[in-house]
């Protein structure tokens, strides 16, 4: 019996979240497990009600938790940056999330802007530090709204966070068992500290790892590369904020963010599973919205819980769906609704 959270939060995630519980349910019932859910219903709506962002309290509740299947944040009457840092980001630390796993994987039928790359090409995962860098949010203001003025922003990075992710990446890659490669991004030649330490503890832990060939390539080489050459990359580690920006690029090769999905990871406690495309709320209630992304985020769930054939049940039926039903990834533009997606995938799974 696996309790799983489910956040839903504001603009499209209810619509989204709503197709990836349908089928979650069928894949229970196929593979035989049973799951229980817990409701939350945390994001814009409820702070511009009650401004309440996430109590305390909450976090009691998350941690017996199995894991959460999370929506999207992000309120049109909301500012900027209160529910992102108030809800997701803090979900991230204070659960100690230390992982964000962003598979990067072009399925049939799939458009992608790459000329003459196909699924063989772009097969790759990232694994991004998820609580330290740039984002623990260390700095400050001097002299603010001066013509003095003057912002600091610190890029923090242990040798503990750093050595646990690498860890993570060598074990990941060694998992997967595709190429057994496993390439460092990084900037050693201008951020010479902090990647100093990650060059380092990258290259000693994997002297325990004799069977996964290791790499080091700089981040700006790395958005070149996965434009040019997708099909190098196996397995990619790197801090926070390049993995951020790279798993990005990563979403807009395998055919945006519409089909984009990955996982908060903590090995030692509770994970969060979530798409990757945002609220999205121009499109709020109007079913038209691609629910692949939350589908494919239940799928990565359901891995990371042990239940491997229920997920690979689901990737091959969101699979078939790209390369024989749907016309389009874009909203409004699949040729079927947000609901009637979810039926196609809910019936491919039940059908195996």
């Amino acid at each position: 019996m696996y309790k799983i959270g489910v956040l839903p939060g504001d603009g499209t995630g209810p619509e989204v979240i709503r197709e990836a519980l349908k089928v979650l349910q069928v894949a229970s019932e196929v593979e035989n497990f049973n799951y229980e859910l817990v409701h939350y219903d945390f994001g814009g709506d409820r702070y511009l009600k009650t401004g309440e962002i996430l109590p305390e309290s909450a976090f009691d509740e998350f941690r017996k938790l199995d894991a959460i299947l999370f929506g999207a944040i992000g309120h049109p009457d909301v500012k900027p940056g209160i529910l992102e840092k108030g809800v997701l980001l803090r979900i991230r630390f204070e659960l100690d999330q230390y992982i964000n796993l962003r598979p990067v994987k072009l399925y049939p039928g799939v458009y992608t802007p790459i000329k003459g790359k196909g699924p063989n090409e772009i097969d790759f995962v990232v694994v991004r530090e998820n609580t330290e860098g740039l984002y623990v949010g260390a700095g400050g203001f001097l002299k603010k709204g001066t013509p003095d003025e003057v912002a600091v922003q610190e890029s923090i990075n242990t040798r503990k966070g750093v050595e646990r992710c690498i860890r993570y990446a060598f074990n990941y890659t060694k998992e997967r068992n595709k190429e057994n490669k496993l390439t460092l991004c990084g900037k050693t030649n201008v951020l010479t500290y902090a990647f100093d330490l990650w060059e380092r503890a990258f290259y000693e832990v994997a002297r325990e790892y004799p069977g996964i060939t290791t790499n080091y390539a700089h981040v700006d080489a790395i958005c070149m590369w996965f434009i040019k050459n997708p099909e190098w990359f196996d397995v990619i580690v790197t801090d926070n904020m390049f993995g951020d920006i790279i798993t990005d690029l990563g979403a807009m090769i395998q055919g945006g963010m519409g089909i984009a999905a990955g996982g908060n990871i903590n090995p030692e406690g509770v994970s969060m599973f979530e798409p990757i495309g945002g609220s999205a709320p121009k499109y709020t209630g109007m079913n038209i919205i691609n629910p692949l992304a939350a589908i494919s985020a239940a799928q990565l769930m359901l891995e990371h819980l042990g239940e491997q054939k229920a997920g690979k049940r689901i990737e091959q039926a969101v699979m078939k769906v790209t390369a024989e039903k749907i016309k389009s990834l874009a909203a409004g533009q699949m040729g079927y609704s947000t609901s009637e997606i979810g039926d196609m995938v809910a019936d491919l799974v039940r059908e195996g």
